[in-house]
């Protein structure tokens, strides 16, 4: 099978029997930790564990403060499955390697995807430790013809061409925003543009101009994919973002993004974000 190509629907079938097999759930909720967002798994209980590694013809996290694993079990009173550890194209795999978890889930009867990630802050207003409601994405990766739909579609996932419009739930949306004022977060509750790009290099000074002129209010090495797939197969999505640093736009400036900062700000919102992923898991229909 190369690159190219995607696991069959039956293929994917199979995959997803076998990890029913290791749980006694069946969540309708999937939560994709981004990195250093981990502990959002932390607060699931009745948990049941299943790692990556265990699961037939699944690729394997390769990156820091992404563990490898799913949780099962329960949140906001409702059953939901953690994802800590996703998969991105700089790690060798193809986008729709990176995206198959979200198929898989959709198989054993998820119908919402929850997914956050850190991301470095464009918009100029923005700062290190704000939570961004994603409103929409600009897909730099699927401009250029790599998209997790490539090659033959397969009616059972979805349409050939499916609408983007929507593909963050206006509800969900909403929801949130209503959500963040109870938990605290009123002072750094924020909306906009995810802009997705390859990586694992951060962004030039020139690359950071360029998507604030398109638009784009944050930026990072994920999720696009995966809302995309989500959108094909008929999930409903709500996206969150935590601005981990505040990107740089100017030749004089020294200061450096790094991984290690990414971390530090997960850490720093791990209370608030778990409360307001908990508490809108509790009061989804």
């Amino acid at each position: 099978m190369t690159d190219a190509q995607c696991y069959s629907y039956d293929h994917m079938k199979k995959i997803a029997e076998v990890i029913i097999s290791k749980t006694k759930h069946r969540p309708t909720v999937l939560i994709i930790c981004g990195s250093g967002l981990s502990s959002l798994g932390d607060v699931v209980e009745d948990r049941e564990v299943v790692n990556y590694k265990d699961i037939p013809d699944f690729p394997l996290s390769t990156v820091k403060g992404h563990a490898g694993r799913f949780v099962f079990g329960k949140q906001g009173g409702k059953t939901v499955v953690c994802m800590q550890g996703r998969f991105h194209p700089y790690e060798g795999y193809p986008l729709w390697r990176c995206s198959m978890p979200v198929r898989l889930m959709k198989l054993i009867g998820v119908k919402y995807l929850i997914v956050t990630n850190a991301a470095g802050g464009v918009n100029p207003n923005f700062k290190t430790g704000d939570i961004m409601i994603i409103k929409d994405h600009i897909n730099l990766l699927g401009l250029a013809g790599n998209n997790p739909l490539n090659g033959p579609n397969d009616e059972k996932w979805g349409p050939r061409f499916p609408a983007m419009n929507d593909s963050y739930c206006p509800k969900l949306r909403k929801l949130a925003k209503e959500i963040a004022l109870e938990v605290g977060a009123k002072n750094f509750i924020r909306e906009g543009v995810y802009c997705s790009l390859g990586g694992p290099n951060f962004e030039t000074v020139a690359e950071i101009r360029m998507l604030r002129i398109v638009g784009g209010d944050a930026c990072g090495m994920s999720t696009a994919h995966e809302v995309i797939t989500a959108a094909h197969c008929g999930m409903k999505t709500l996206g969150l973002s935590l601005i981990s640093n505040e990107c740089v736009a100017d030749y004089d400036v020294t200061v450096f993004a790094n991984h290690e900062e990414v971390l530090e700000t997960g850490e720093k919102r791990k209370k608030t974000l778990q409360d307001l992923v908990t508490k809108l898991i509790s009061k989804m229909n």
